[in-house]
């Protein structure tokens, strides 16, 4: 008999938790809802309120989802349950890459961190911003407030901080090191060249047909065909030339 029902035994459904705590009244407010979605670098372990995302870990970076849970208790002091459904616009946030419009509420960070985080989130899809351009749009005082809110991004991929590099080498991968960045980069078409370009002295290319200078990954910096490529190493040096700014990615003027 104790056999028999030990067969009927199986496991539970991944909201059960969830199911239990709605059915007993536990308000809302007082536990998050958590899941895993396919995502590069080991898909992503995402944490929600009622309205919002509230933290996220890549698969590569915890070795499991007890650990998120307990990263997740330890940054907020609510417990994350496990559930499958996603908090609405999420799973099209990370189809696209595009995740501005999606909430996300971060009430432990700073103002300062808070302000370079949602200059982040302004990245675009496949392209890549320096240091100094999140500082301005963030307006923050120098490049050390910037780095250091990227080293505290809870919400990594969502808040890509893979899409930040240092003003004149490569990417700035201090979240996760450069070989996740590497696979998020890559999976958004970042072209290794095209990263690269700073280290050999390229910030910024201009276009001789158009005049207008841009960050190399900018969406019209890559329609730039190589014969009428011209790289400056500053924006002092595109202006010099008679170029001018690009209105769509707002190289930085300094």
């Amino acid at each position: 008999m104790e056999a028999a029902l030990a067969d009927l035994a199986g496991p539970a459904p991944a909201d059960f938790a969830a199911r239990v705590l709605q059915r007993v009244g536990i308000p809302r407010n007082r536990y998050d809802m958590y899941l895993h979605l396919e995502a590069p670098a080991g898909g992503l372990y995402v944490a929600y309120g009622p309205q919002a995302v509230t933290g996220a870990a890549l698969g590569k970076t915890v070795p499991g989802p007890e650990a998120f849970e307990e990263a997740h208790l330890a940054r907020t002091g609510r417990s994350a349950i496990r559930t499958t459904r996603p908090l609405p616009g999420l799973r099209t946030a990370l189809r696209t890459g595009r995740a501005k419009g999606l909430r996300i509420d971060l009430p432990e960070l700073t103002e300062a961190e808070r302000a370079v985080l949602d200059a982040v989130r302004t990245i675009p899809r496949g392209q890549l911003r320096p240091l100094a351009w999140v500082a301005r749009e963030a307006a923050v005082s120098g490049t050390a407030a910037v780095t250091e809110a990227l080293e505290v991004n809870p919400v990594p991929l969502l808040i890509p901080c893979h899409r930040v590099t240092f003003d004149e080498s490569g990417p700035c991968d201090l979240r996760y090191g450069p070989i996740v960045g590497a696979v998020l980069r890559g999976a958004e078409g970042i072209d290794d060249a095209l990263v690269g370009l700073s280290r050999m002295g390229t910030v910024f290319l201009g276009s001789d047909t158009t005049r207008i200078y841009c960050h190399p990954t900018c969406a019209h910096a890559r329609r730039i065909t190589p014969p009428h490529q011209v790289p400056f190493r500053s924006a002092r040096a595109a202006r010099e030339a008679g170029y001018r700014a690009c209105k769509s990615c707002r190289p930085i003027a300094a």
